[in-house]
């Protein structure tokens, strides 16, 4: 049985802030992906994709709830929150990269490896961390050289620290500010309800939905909602069929899907602004659509900081990003043999 890595508030609000980076970083891989949809093709794969990045936005709000209930300060402005892509992510067999793709098998292969289940074998929880040269999203931020076995036991990690050190300090541990909160009237997504945090049982509910919603704990095809969870939703474009109620994890039996992989931009993967040439159209669309996404994510950081009014402004925000991504997806990049230009997700510093 790994040792725990939890051991007091400190060290779990070091862990709810990765994370809150772990569900961040998931967005902009499905946001290119969506956006790299040609207008008017791809229904079903779009809705799904678009399904799951909202949904990330309620697990966002979900950590936020629970780091807030134990005294913390969510902030998605600060260097490194978001990473730099290709980026490391826990996989229980080979490690993989996250990739800036277009909507392609690659791509979504990759969606369901970030959103697999798997629980660690003979309860070693935690991995040594290869020497691969690039960053993990779901390393220790106590246990130094160590990631976890999936993203689901990364949670299981939080949920028994919480029940460990609430044990520890009863009464004291969910001192945080309950005007905070983000409620269910703030937010609404269709997959899942916000859970407000008061006590080691609503933040231990909070927590487990987003492992129950997809990312990493076996819980079958539908959450504990009914919900399909995110790995079933994108298996469903690669097995061609909607999945039923009851159906085998391998053998979805409902209306059939297609997914047309020619009819999407060839953007770049990961392009980076040291490819655009400089002073040209598209290295400025480029810096602006950073600056606009710095922008969302700092609405955020106020949106959980006191101002829950504005996370419905926020989640449209998300898709206002729309005018931005065509700017660049529906242009070729020069020098890159045919490849159009994507965002880069290069977000400039945060003023003071």
């Amino acid at each position: 049985m790994t040792a725990s890595t939890i051991d007091n508030r400190d060290e779990l609000i070091a862990y709810l802030h990765a994370a809150m980076a772990l569900e961040h970083a998931t967005i902009p891989p499905y946001l290119t992906a969506y956006y790299s949809i040609k207008s008017t093709t791809n229904s079903d794969a779009a809705h799904i994709i678009r399904v799951v990045a909202v949904e990330e936005m309620l697990h966002l709000t979900l950590v936020a709830n629970v780091l807030n209930a134990i005294g913390g300060k969510p902030d998605l402005t600060r260097p490194g929150f978001v990473p730099a892509y290709p980026a490391y992510l826990p996989d229980g067999e080979d490690d993989f990269t996250v990739d800036l793709r277009p909507l392609s098998p690659e791509a979504v292969e990759t969606f369901c490896k970030i959103e697999r289940p798997g629980r660690a074998p003979d309860a070693e929880r935690l991995l040594t961390l290869p020497d691969s040269g690039g960053p993990f999203l779901v390393s220790s931020p106590t246990a130094e050289k160590m990631r976890f076995y999936s993203i689901g036991e990364f949670y299981a990690e939080i949920i028994e620290g919480l029940e460990k050190v609430a044990a520890a300090d009863p009464g004291q541990l969910f001192c945080g500010d309950p005007a905070l909160q983000v409620g269910s009237e703030y937010f609404y997504s269709g997959g899942g309800d916000v859970i407000v945090v008061t006590d080691l049982d609503s933040a231990c509910r909070a927590l487990s939905l987003i492992a129950d919603q997809g990312e990493g704990l076996d819980a079958g095809i539908h959450d504990a909602a009914g919900e399909l969870a995110h790995y079933y939703r994108f298996r469903q474009l690669q097995l061609g069929r909607y999945y039923e109620v009851g159906d085998d994890p391998d053998a979805p039996s409902g209306a059939p899907l297609s997914v047309a992989w020619d009819e999407v931009y060839p953007v770049k993967v990961s392009a980076q602004l040291a490819d655009y040439p400089a002073g040209s159209e598209l290295a400025a669309a480029a810096r602006e659509f950073n600056a606009d996404y710095g922008a969302f994510l700092a609405l955020l950081t106020r949106a959980f900081n006191g101002n829950p009014d504005l996370l419905q402004e926020a989640v449209r925000d998300m898709f206002r990003l729309r005018d931005g991504f065509n700017r660049l997806i529906c242009n070729p990049l020069p020098g890159s043999d045919g490849l159009h230009a994507a965002p880069t997700f290069e977000i400039p510093a945060a003023t003071p």
